[in-house]
């Protein structure tokens, strides 16, 4: 029998209710408005700073009493509190799916293995998941990475912490290894950050996000919440409060300005979040510090709370939200304040009747609820919500018993093929100009093209004149989809163009295409597909370009995306700002014409490439 008992009266922490709430409504915004709240990612490095810090102060609180941690224990608790919500999400969600959206069928049983199991920020690295494309890798369980990070230190936790009592001892000493370890976690997320490329595999990876957690596990060995009096001098109060006050703004600003794309971010910038979230926890831990306290009120200890259910729901509520709105940034707002309401409306439902019972549920004593359960009255909220969680398990079951492995439609295949093939010759035409540029030879390569031969609705002047336009056309995959199109009409045509593309890391391969003398005195744009840019970020790629270029940007249909007229209200308003801008709208030209775009309404398809090129090469010819 085990004896071991946890501290009694232990204090419960009200600020930090507070310090959740704007880590998860950082997370939200920034899915909600990713040009406002750019660094609202950051609210995970809080998250994994409080847990850090609470797991740690708990086991040392626990060992204090009983000189020892109820391994067994401590595992149960934390699945009573992660699994209700997690499986109710998953199940909830899978049903859905089976139902309104079987096109996220796909690798369904894969997803929801990885997640219950907790390895999900592993499978999506290894499965080449990108968390920043934000166009081609939408999927209602894409958050449950960080969950999976977390739900891992706990598995070791518990026992690196009693190895670290039983022969390290010294809490000073201890500190310092943890720190030692959130050190090299930071570093081998600096080590293996490629500047330019996708950050996804440091983003996800538990070594390179161990950190946060680590801080805050470190912080409770020297500062336990058992241990911090009420009563303290005045300096020190002060002190306390500045820290916390420096704290806030400086999380505030990395919220506002620290963007998910910049170098600084994985050369120490997140590190150094997660330094100053330790902080706010430290100051509001300490109940002699106004902090807690002002952190401290219905609004934030509602939504801190509930901020796990917060968490879990945001994304499946924005996926299937956004995909059933025609055109989500005609009202973005009005659709931003709905999903809100959803996801708080959902995420209150969880809380109070499966998050809060089944937290508390002793489950030794299940058999005895079941036969209580059939001794009850029928209609009673006990056995609607089993009713209905029946229902939506059995929809889930059937779920996962249909939904295809690595399905893709012979839509996808057909564009993905399409991409790839233009991609190469491409490349291969890029290659070739280059050596002609530095005066070597190269093997010429026939090319045959899927619209060869095609009526583009030219005039025969209109296809001569094309014929001497020496133009170079830079883009992300759309401009790719009608890359075949677009060179049979200029045949002297360079096409540079990567699929996820976005404006801001483009400005240094505009640069090399300048040095390479592949940057035409003809120039066509193709970006924003992917997401906004700024007002900085647009004029660094026009200076790079330079103004005695001629550029021709082609503005964006992206319906299912909130950025769609944003990017298209930008461009309208920098090319009064450049003289050498042209702005091509293909959005009004295209808009009304759904049968010109594959599945994504994104993509034109073929018979949207031959309108694509032929109404491209007209603006660029007027």
């Amino acid at each position: 029998m085990n004896n071991n008992k946890r501290l009694e009266n232990r204090r419960y922490i009200t600020g930090f209710d507070g310090i959740r709430t704007i880590a998860v409504v950082g997370v939200i915004l920034y899915h909600l408005f990713p040009n406002i709240m750019r660094g609202g990612y950051l609210g995970v490095p809080i998250f994994f700073a409080v847990s850090g810090y609470l797991i740690t102060d708990l086991l040392r609180q626990e060992w204090l009493q009983n000189e020892t941690v109820d391994v067994k224990g401590f595992y149960i608790r934390r699945m009573k509190r992660l699994y209700p919500g997690l499986v109710a999400m998953l199940v909830t969600a899978s049903a859905y799916i089976v139902f309104f959206q079987k096109d996220l069928l796909n690798n369904l049983r894969s997803v929801v293995a990885s997640s219950v199991f907790y390895y999900n920020n592993w499978w999506q690295i290894f499965r080449g998941f990108s968390y920043f494309d934000r166009f081609t890798t939408q999927s209602p369980f894409t958050h449950i990475w960080s969950l999976a990070v977390e739900a891992q230190n706990y598995l070791i936790w518990p026992l690196l912490f009693i190895l670290l009592k039983r022969y390290v001892k010294h809490s000073g000493k201890i500190f310092g290894l943890i720190m030692g370890a959130a050190v090299g976690s930071g570093i081998l997320m600096a080590a293996l950050y490629t500047p330019g490329a996708d950050p996804t595999r440091v983003y996800y990876g538990t070594d390179t996000r161990l950190f946060s957690i680590l801080m805050g596990s470190a912080l409770a060995f020297v500062w336990p919440s058992f241990r911090l009096k009420e009563e303290i001098p005045i300096k020190a109060k002060a002190l306390l409060n500045g820290v916390g006050i420096v704290s806030l703004v400086i999380l505030a600003i990395a919220f506002l300005f620290l963007a998910d794309h910049l170098a600084f971010v994985y050369y120490g910038g997140m590190f150094l979040v997660s330094i100053f979230a330790t902080l706010l926890v430290a100051v509001t831990a300490h109940p002699g510090a106004d902090i807690n306290r002002w952190l401290t009120n219905p609004v934030f200890t509602w939504i801190g709370k509930r901020s796990y259910g917060i968490y879990l729901y945001q994304f499946p509520v924005m996926i299937f939200y956004e995909a059933k709105i025609k055109n989500l940034s005609d009202h973005v707002f009005l659709h931003s304040l709905i999903e809100l309401a959803l996801i708080f409306g959902i995420s209150e439902v969880s809380y109070r009747f499966i998050e809060k019972p089944l937290g508390k549920f002793y489950y030794q004593y299940t058999w005895f609820a079941i036969k209580d359960f059939f001794h009850k009255p029928w209609i009673t909220v006990p056995k609607v919500t089993v009713l209905i969680s029946a229902v939506l398990s059995c929809c889930a079951l059937f779920a996962f018993a249909i939904a295809p492995s690595n399905q893709v439609t012979a839509e996808q295949q057909q564009l993905q093929k399409n991409i790839q093939e233009n991609k190469k010759k491409a490349d291969q035409r890029k290659k070739a100009e280059k050596a002609k540029n530095e005066g070597k030879t190269t093997d010429s390569t026939k090319e045959s093209s899927s619209v060869a031969e095609t009526n583009f609705d030219l005039t025969e002047e209109e296809r001569k004149k094309a014929q001497t336009i020496e133009i170079t056309a830079f883009g992300d995959s759309v401009i790719l989809d009608a890359a075949a199109g677009l060179q049979e009409i200029f045949p002297k045509m360079i096409v540079d163009g990567e699929v996820g593309r976005q404006l801001y890391t483009s400005t240094p391969l505009i640069e090399k295409l300048a040095k390479d003398k592949l940057l035409k005195e003809t120039v066509l744009v193709g970006l924003g597909t992917n997401g906004s840019f700024t007002d900085m970020q647009f004029d660094e790629f026009m200076t790079a370009i330079g103004p005695k270029r001629k550029v021709f940007w082609i503005n964006v249909r992206v319906p299912t995306r909130r950025w769609q007229n944003e990017v298209n209200a930008m461009l309208e308003t920098m090319k009064k700002k450049y003289k050498n801008l042209v702005v091509i709208d293909w959005y009004d030209y295209s808009n009304e014409h759904e049968d010109w775009f594959y599945e994504d309404r994104v993509h034109p398809n073929v018979q949207g490439q031959v309108k694509y090129s032929s109404f491209i090469a007209k603006q660029i010819m007027k």
